[in-house]
């Protein structure tokens, strides 16, 4: 918009509680964590994008306490977060916001990727819990432009990790968030002052630095673990990646065996501009090389493939090449889900249409359908 092995762990007690509670509680927050009286530090820097150059907007590259290789199941803290019955809500409102800390802010993309996006880690202390498919709200600094002497508004950001936080002990979260630049059609040149506020604040972040949050939010992308052994489809184009890296640590990543063991079929479909664009692809190629018969992967890469009439390669192209399969996972009951920039919607919905008349079937029932039994899932922006 990383998975290191820590071998059995010492016994934590925490307890989920009353969002009041939850306000007044202050968690203090380690950056040592001890595990059988070993001490654990954060890892060195892991490159999410292997290609890194200098551009304009450098983001700052900071120590990470993960590793994107393991294949054994990362041990997560406290278990007690996969107890709630019902997600978190609004724990904290645009007027009494959250002050949580950035704990490290990436850069996702290579060089010869248009824009920059960056993978941003927030330390909220525990205190903000949350489930994967949920939102963040940012207020970024300053006077909102349109109101001065108040605040700037609440963005959203969609969750880019599970409830446990990319460090695994549920006192962090983090967001994936491209910047926000404007260029003058006239001119080629770049405004400013038309720059997106919160997403520059975000990428310019650095380790330390204050950051209001609000929420969590959200329900309608919330991943349905009734049954651990169905079929998810997801939809992203570019940063909608981020609930979806998000379900994706929780199936192949995590040890939550205890609570959730997933053993469906999850595929992903991701649509960027380039190679240099992928983001997370690191973690993908490897839940695709370590669990074969339960993730799939494609990627729609608009400036490097072409789709069958000679055209760009969108993932509509890419969900009609595989049309057959879609329709007939979704006639078993599976999840589909779509998250990115609004636009990517009419073009999926057309070629949605257009395979569902082929098959002499109306699209607008079987959406219908779809709805009714909560198996379609929309978080466009």
């Amino acid at each position: 918009m990383m998975a290191h092995a820590l071998g059995s762990m010492a016994p934590v007690s925490a307890s989920i509680m009353p969002d009041a509670s939850l306000r007044k509680t202050g968690l203090k927050v380690q950056n040592r964590l001890s595990f059988d009286n070993k001490l654990w530090m954060p890892l060195p820097s892991v490159n999410l994008k292997r290609r890194q150059t200098p551009t304009q907007y450098q983001c700052k590259v900071v120590a990470m306490s993960v590793q994107q290789t393991a294949k054994n199941k990362v041990p997560v803290q406290p278990l007690e977060l996969d107890n709630a019955k019902e997600p978190p809500l609004n724990l904290y409102k645009p007027k009494e916001p959250y002050t949580a800390t950035i704990v490290s802010v990436e850069r996702l993309v290579g060089s010869n990727a248009p824009g920059e996006t960056c993978h941003i880690v927030i330390d909220h202390g525990g205190n903000v819990p949350y489930w994967e498919g949920q939102s963040y709200g940012v207020i970024p600094p300053g006077e909102n432009p349109k109101k001065p002497g108040n605040p700037n508004n609440v963005r959203l950001y969609s969750i880019a990790s599970t409830r446990y936080g990319d460090s695994f002990d549920g006192k962090t979260a983090s967001l994936c968030v491209r910047r926000a630049v404007y260029y003058d059609p006239e001119t080629g040149k770049e405004d400013p002052s038309k720059k997106g506020v919160c997403s520059n604040f975000l990428c310019d972040s650095k380790p330390g630095d204050k950051i209001q949050l609000t929420g969590p939010s959200g329900k309608i992308m919330l991943l349905p673990e009734d049954n651990p052994n169905a079929t998810h489809i997801m939809i992203a184009t570019g940063t909608g990646i981020a609930p979806f890296r998000g379900y994706l640590r929780r199936m192949f990543m995590e040890d939550v065996t205890s609570s959730y063991k997933f053993g469906g079929l999850s595929w992903l479909f991701l649509g960027v501009a380039n190679t240099d664009s992928l983001l997370y692809d690191d973690e993908f190629n490897n839940y695709l090389k370590n669990y074969p018969d339960n993730f799939r992967y494609d990627k729609a890469l608009s400036r490097e493939q072409k789709n069958k009439s000679g055209g760009k390669m969108y993932v509509q192209d890419k969900i009609e090449e595989y049309s057959d399969e879609i329709f007939k996972l979704l006639d078993e009951g599976a999840h589909i889900y779509f998250c990115g920039l609004k636009g990517m919607m009419p073009g999926i919905q057309d070629t949605l249409k257009r395979v569902a008349e082929q098959r002499g079937e109306s699209w607008d029932a079987k959406l219908s359908q779809l709805k009714k039994n909560k198996q379609w899932h929309v978080e466009v922006y």
